[in-house]
């Protein structure tokens, strides 16, 4: 994780308290002008290139909260009082002072040496903020010729710990969740149940949307997918049915269930090609009531075929085509009962759509499989 650079640097020799949490765990608290945290700290964004693997953690710039803070900082007599939050590769430093009688068993005061340069570039910057991304950057924008901040630093051991913290400071504050569970198939420490429990659905949708071939490669709309016809939470919410009582709980490989995944959306794909890739507005195939809708008549049809050696996506096409005719994603209405009639359009995201659609399409399935 080391950047090495054959720029010079200086050193920035800060007053620290370092504090042990743990066993072995050590975090730093010191006082730095903020307008100098740009010099040894960069903010590492959550972005994609052309199909690779995640790169960052942090969420783009909100620029009104920023310039919200901006105009407060100055103001008349502003006031930060919550640390910035920063990750320090090992080029960091922290020389204890001589024993002090005002050490602890868990503290204890000393200097932390930071090393900095103007001409050093974001990638050879030894801090990386994980929380604190909007205040910094309010920092550096503001008309103010200086202002101490607070900042609790820690020697992280790679960018997997760095994002490992990043979810866990912002896990319970007002961030998209999409960006979280984004993050979590690369992120392979310990982390809350809740968010434990999302990270094989993530996964499953990050290599759905990823992976190159996949039916459903660049559709699912993501923090780094915004071009994305279908919502993210559409898309984990279809797989965690199915992980939960559908044909994905089978299985004990994700391979198997990323196959059978690809597999059946690449029948609904050619069984259904005049809704496919439309955005939500235009096909309720792509709106969350029907793909997840589509997600339990999956499972209907694995159920059914479980004594097919592999289901495949010649199985999972001849089985959709029992549901062709009574569909309307695009134009047309949905008549579930006679007197229970909704336009193509009018079924929404909601519970009790979300049933009468499953149902609908559940009963006409195996209804119709055998004509």
């Amino acid at each position: 994780m080391t950047k090495r650079s054959g720029k010079s640097r200086n050193i920035l020799r800060l007053s620290a308290l370092e504090i042990t949490q743990g066993k072995d765990r050590r975090l730093y608290c010191f006082a730095v002008d903020g307008k100098r945290l740009h010099d040894f700290c960069t903010v590492s964004r959550v972005s994609r290139f052309e199909g690779e693997n995640l790169h960052g953690y942090q969420r783009p710039e909100v620029v009104s909260h920023i310039n919200q803070i901006k105009d407060y900082l100055e103001s008349e007599n502003p006031i930060l009082p919550n640390a910035i939050v920063v990750a320090f590769d090992e080029t960091v430093r922290f020389h204890p002072n001589p024993k002090s009688a005002n050490d602890s068993p868990y503290s204890r005061s000393g200097t932390l040496e930071i090393p900095v340069g103007m001409e050093l570039l974001d990638t050879e910057k030894p801090g990386w903020i994980v929380d604190g991304q909007q205040r910094s950057a309010a920092l550096r924008d503001a008309r103010i010729k200086e202002f101490p901040v607070c900042v609790v630093g820690f020697i992280a051991d790679g960018l997997e710990e760095q994002r490992q913290q990043f979810i866990l400071v912002n896990a319970t504050k007002p961030l998209p969740k999409g960006l979280i569970y984004e993050l979590l198939p690369s992120t392979e420490g310990k982390l809350p149940l809740a968010l434990a429990r999302r990270r094989l659905p993530s996964l499953l949708a990050e290599r759905l949307n990823y992976d190159p071939g996949s039916p459903l490669e660049g559709m699912i709309r993501t923090p780094t997918n915004g071009n994305g016809v279908i919502a993210d939470n559409s898309v984990l919410k279809m797989i965690e049915n199915s992980l939960t009582d559908g044909v994905l709980y089978n299985y004990s490989d994700s391979e198997e269930q990323v196959q059978t995944l690809k597999d059946y959306w690449e029948a609904v794909s050619h069984v259904f090609p005049e809704a496919w890739k439309l955005p939500a507005k235009k096909s309720r195939l792509m709106h969350g009531a029907g793909f997840v809708s589509m997600g339990f008549l999956m499972d209907t049809i694995a159920d059914i075929n479980r004594k097919s050696k592999s289901l495949n996506y010649k199985i999972f096409k001849k089985e959709l085509m029992a549901v062709k005719q009574i569909c309307h994603w695009t134009e047309g209405a949905w008549k579930f009962d006679s007197d229970n009639t909704l336009k193509w359009n009018e079924v929404q995201n909601v519970p009790r759509h979300i049933q009468l659609l499953s149902a609908y399409l559940i009963s006409n399935y195996k209804q119709n499989r055998n004509l």
